[in-house]
């Protein structure tokens, strides 16, 4: 489980799915299941943040929905720029506009399908970081990547992305491992081995900005996260959280990750 001084997120991810009537009904699932849950203080940290990233067309219909509700809203994408000829982009003070708290920067999907190079993540970080939104930047390694046992060179070359920035200018990132290989595949890291990757950003976080920094950053785990593992998953000591992809979509599902068992309860 996480430590006391980091609160556990628990962030659904609905990628490109769902209409605006179906996108406004399960957000109201998830407001109404883990109101308690939500609505937790930071000094009971056994009790998650929740987040929903949803498209940018349900922003504003979600937004709506989860007022003066502590759920947070988030989207799953922003350019670098703030205004100007960028056809087909989204701005962070747009998002901003449009209700959001949060960001997906460098999901596995926008580097593989799109192109989202590490600097367009420390660029679109910087973005977010100006706007006041809180930034959930992905990284994680392909099979054939770990595979070739390159795991933590990878980890290392995509958080080093990061540098240029103070602790301070740092103080809301969210990172999210997702092994890429675990993504929408129904494979999931073992516990063992998501503990092992997380610990290992941690301590990459602790060379870049210091120990204080290190020991307060949250990390979640994505990687096909279900109501069936999420338990054992959230007992390890330096996961934080989870990024849920497919089971985000099933309003019973999600709900039970968000409220799932601390280490003590799920021995």
């Amino acid at each position: 489980m996480t430590d006391a001084l980091r609160r556990p997120l628990i962030a659904g991810n609905w990628k490109m799915h769902l209409s605006l009537a179906e996108s406004a009904a399960l957000a109201k699932a998830v407001k109404e299941g883990v109101a308690g849950a939500a609505a937790a203080p930071t000094s009971a940290p056994a009790s998650p943040e929740v987040a929903l990233f949803v498209p940018f067309t349900a922003l504003t219909v979600v937004a709506q929905v989860l007022k003066d509700c502590p759920v947070k809203l988030g989207a799953q994408d922003v350019y670098w720029e703030a205004q100007g000829a960028f056809t087909g982009e989204v701005s962070a003070p747009q998002l901003v506009d449009a209700g959001c708290q949060m960001t997906l920067i460098g999901h596995s999907e926008r580097r593989r399908l799109f192109g989202d190079t590490d600097e367009a993540v420390k660029k679109k970080l910087k973005a977010a970081l100006a706007a006041g939104l809180t930034p959930v930047v992905c990284i994680g390694e392909t099979l054939d990547e770990r595979q070739a046992q390159r795991t933590f060179r990878v980890l290392e070359t995509q958080m080093t992305a990061l540098t240029g920035f103070s602790p301070a200018d740092l103080s809301r990132l969210v990172i999210a491992y997702e092994p890429v290989w675990a993504i929408g595949t129904g494979q999931t890291a073992t516990p063992a081995q998501a503990q092992d990757a997380h610990l290992f950003i941690r301590k990459t976080a602790a060379k870049l900005y210091g120990e204080g920094f290190a020991s307060g950053l949250r990390i979640l785990y994505g990687g096909s996260v279900k109501a069936e593992n999420v338990d054992s998953l959230m007992a390890q000591p330096d996961l934080d959280g989870a990024l849920v992809g497919g089971d985000s979509l099933k309003a019973a599902s999600f709900i039970r990750i968000a409220n799932f068992k601390a280490a003590a309860e799920a021995k």
